[in-house]
């Protein structure tokens, strides 16, 4: 499914302008990447699961096609965490 699928979706179940829904799913969309990427805040949605960020450590990497070694510096990632109910509802 995609975001397009999504708000196809959602604008047929409650009978709200396409527009009006594709606004609301950027919006939320961005505000949970200015929580994680600007704030480095985890965000939960009950019911749902959790994003997190996750600090990757510096790590020697080797290239070996090539025969050399490289650094890669410390990182932030996203990580997502399904809700127990989630994930029971899944099985």
């Amino acid at each position: 499914m995609t975001k397009a699928d999504i708000i196809n979706k959602i604008a047929e179940d409650t009978g709200l302008p396409k527009k009006d829904v594709l606004a609301t799913v950027e919006a939320f969309m961005e505000e949970i990447r200015i929580c994680m990427a600007e704030n480095k805040e985890n965000v939960y949605l009950r019911g749902f699961g959790t994003f997190t960020v996750k600090r990757r450590a510096k790590k020697t990497a080797r290239n070996i096609s090539k025969n050399t070694t490289m650094v890669i510096d410390a990182h932030d990632i996203p990580h997502f965490k399904p809700a127990k109910s989630f994930v029971e509802r899944m099985k």
